[in-house]
């Protein structure tokens, strides 16, 4: 853990990269605790959450609810220049998903717990 400045501090693509994580972490578990259990299916249902179109439009509906330091992480990620894009997404949505993720991770490093579990219920509310 470090400080929330520390945090901030960290490069945006690699606070995403560690939000991926978090995020993947937090729809696998949604998913077994609403009751799935056979690997194929929690495959499949996590797909839909881990998508970047599907990250883009959770983060679009509940954006208001940040605040101005998590805004700006998260237009950090979303503004980093990354190398690589899937082919299956759309630039709009995969710099939204991004600056998810970078939002994700910073919460996480900085060890805001409290916070990073309202964000993630809020973005996982309709699994549970």
């Amino acid at each position: 853990m470090m400080s929330e400045q520390e945090a901030f501090a960290v490069a945006p693509l690699a606070l995403a990269y560690l939000g991926d994580a978090v995020w993947e972490l937090a729809v696998r578990e949604a998913l077994i605790l609403k009751g799935e259990r056979q690997p194929n299916q929690l495959h499949h249902q996590a797909l839909d959450y881990v998508k970047a179109v599907n990250q883009a439009e959770r983060i679009r509906r509940m954006s208001e609810r940040l605040t101005e330091r998590e805004m700006s992480v998260f237009k950090r990620g979303r503004n980093a220049k990354s190398h690589s894009m899937p082919k299956s997404a759309r630039m709009a949505d995969y710099r939204h998903s991004t600056g998810l993720e970078a939002l994700l991770g910073y919460l996480y490093l900085a060890g805001d717990q409290v916070r990073m579990k309202e964000i993630l219920h809020l973005l996982l509310a309709e699994v549970e």
